[in-house]
């Protein structure tokens, strides 16, 4: 969501004729745009402004901007915090971002925007997102949240759910076909939900709507609430090839005592039988999800019914982290707080189990032969003995989501950014796979993996 939010950023300032430069002392404007979904990014978000306060000294005529969501959070107790702060902005005021800046620059004052709308605010034609080369890009197309689980901030930094209009979802996606796109990722605190409020169609009805644009080769979506997650979005797996067969569903805790305490609105019994409902519809699909460690009240017996929900389903990822108070949340004011040395050892166990988990299935992935999208030039992978070291290692990925890096050989046909070609895998690590181009994609595999 922040990617795409510091996309509307960049399209807003464009559109009126500023200019990204290559790093901040070159910069009459800097923009740091910041999120507070984990006491983690807040501290290293504060720790880059901190940084910047000697840049300001030299060159007190930069305008310094704190956007997203800590600024949401914080709101004037950063100016208070950092007196060489001159602007700060919610998600919501992010249309306005250039007149604000005008208002700074001419009248010297330090502001604050945190107002926040209650529907989605649209950029004007005027602001539309800069041209890029890449070949998949984030699409909002709700924002907020109305769950409130106990230890999520969103509702109260992004306000209440709003769904943007289909129309202007797949007006956007169309432009960037146009542009060259072959993916697109659509976003929202919780997308099962999208367009309950407004009355317009479901999640899977605007899935089948954007389906149907010519060019577009994928479509990918997160994040999914299991107790949102319906019959009817569970059968697009089945009925559209172009929607990638990739599901993130946060699942948070294999405690039921838990699930409850963090307001989820299910039980384990009802997600796993969401899962085995997915599977069922397509038995090849990646499921990968979240896991908080550590939550208050988190007792053994809560910490390995997680671990048996992890050997239950066996993800094909994770997402892991140790709880943290994150103010204004409810959890912040429980009960029986874990050590710090607690939360450590839970969160290491569980990474190394989905570690031994992810490395098995990629394994099994060896000379199989997978779609892979290129999107680029590979920057991770070394030379390597049984290739050429000068030639193009490029990088991309399967349906299912799992990172391909790509060895080609002068033998190969040619590969290229957005190229969608087959790919025999080689070599399999916990985090991504490695392969050579394939001369045909084998049957049946097309959809997989």
């Amino acid at each position: 969501m922040n990617v795409y939010d510091s996309d509307r950023i960049a399209a807003v300032l464009h559109a009126h004729g500023i200019q990204s430069v290559d790093g901040p002392g070159e910069a009459d404007i800097i923009v740091v745009n910041t999120c507070s979904v984990r006491d983690k990014a807040e501290q290293k978000a504060f720790s880059l402004l901190g940084r910047l306060a000697a840049l300001k000294q030299t060159r007190p005529e930069t305008v310094l901007v704190v956007a997203g969501c800590v600024a949401q959070q914080e709101g004037r107790r950063i100016l208070d915090r950092m007196p060489y702060v001159d602007l700060v902005i919610g998600p919501h005021a992010i249309p306005r971002l250039p007149e604000l800046i005008r208002s700074v620059t001419h009248s010297g004052d330090r502001i604050v925007d945190t107002a926040q709308a209650e529907a989605y605010q649209e950029l004007s034609s005027a602001d539309a997102m800069p041209a890029s080369d890449a070949v998949s890009r984030f699409v909002t197309i709700m924002k907020g949240c109305d769950n409130f689980c106990s230890y999520c901030v969103v509702p109260y930094v992004r306000g209440r759910e709003a769904s943007r209009h289909p129309e202007r979802i797949q007006a956007e996606i169309e432009s960037l076909v146009a542009e060259g796109v072959r993916e697109v990722t659509l976003l929202g605190q919780n997308v099962n939900s999208y367009g309950h409020k407004e009355g317009m169609i479901s999640f899977a009805g605007l899935l089948r709507r954007i389906a149907a644009i010519q060019g577009l080769a994928r479509i990918r979506f997160t994040t999914s609430h299991p107790k949102d997650l319906s019959a009817e979005l569970i059968a697009v797996f089945g009925d559209l090839d172009v929607v990638c067969p990739h599901i993130h569903l946060p699942i948070q805790s294999g405690s039921d005592s838990l699930l409850k305490r963090m307001n989820r609105g299910y039980t384990r019994a009802e997600y796993l039988e969401k899962i085995r409902h997915l599977r069922r519809v397509a038995p090849d699909i990646a499921i990968t999800t979240d896991i908080i460690v550590g939550f208050p009240g988190e007792i053994e017996n809560d910490h390995d019914d997680t671990i048996d929900l992890l050997k239950t389903v066996r993800y094909d990822g994770i997402f892991a982290f140790r709880y943290s108070d994150r103010p204004p949340a409810p959890a912040v004011h429980f009960d029986a707080k874990i050590p710090e040395s607690v939360g450590k050892r839970r969160l290491q166990e569980i990474l190394q189990l989905q570690e031994g988990i992810t490395r098995e299935k990629n394994k099994a992935l060896i000379g199989e032969v997978r779609p892979v999208l290129v999107e680029g030039l590979s920057r991770r992978i070394g030379p390597r003995a049984e290739f050429d070291d000068a030639t193009p290692r490029w990088t991309g990925r399967t349906p299912c989501n799992r990172i391909v890096h790509i060895h080609s050989d002068p033998e190969s046909p040619a590969i290229g950014t957005g190229a969608m070609i087959p790919v025999r895998i080689r070599e399999a690590h916990a985090h991504s796979l490695i392969g050579t181009p394939a001369t045909q994609i084998d049957g049946g595999h097309s959809h997989a993996a």
